[in-house]
């Protein structure tokens, strides 16, 4: 199996946990699905997600006006969504 197939542990840091919090039950159970999809295949394309400019294995998720920022650990194996926020808040 090579590297660009293997699922990768998600893990929610404590400002990203804070987000899902202010988000709609809705809202944030459909996040955290799209996450789970994006660490099972994190390197295929996946809809609404951009690389981050200026960081390696840096990405962003967009859900309507809502950002979830995620880093890629390759060594680690792990895939950290680091920010949950509105979209003005992310890019500060």
């Amino acid at each position: 199996m090579s590297e660009y197939h293997s699922s990768m542990r998600l893990l929610l840091e404590k400002a990203a946990r804070k987000g899902l919090d202010r988000m709609t039950a809705r809202a944030a159970e459909a996040l955290l699905k799209r996450l789970e999809r994006i660490a099972a295949d994190p390197f295929a394309r996946h809809p609404n997600v951009e690389a981050m400019k200026g960081t390696k294995d840096a990405f962003r998720l967009r859900q309507g006006d809502w950002r979830a920022v995620y880093r890629l650990d390759r060594g680690a194996d792990e895939m950290r969504v680091v920010l949950v926020d509105v979209r003005g808040s992310v890019y500060r």
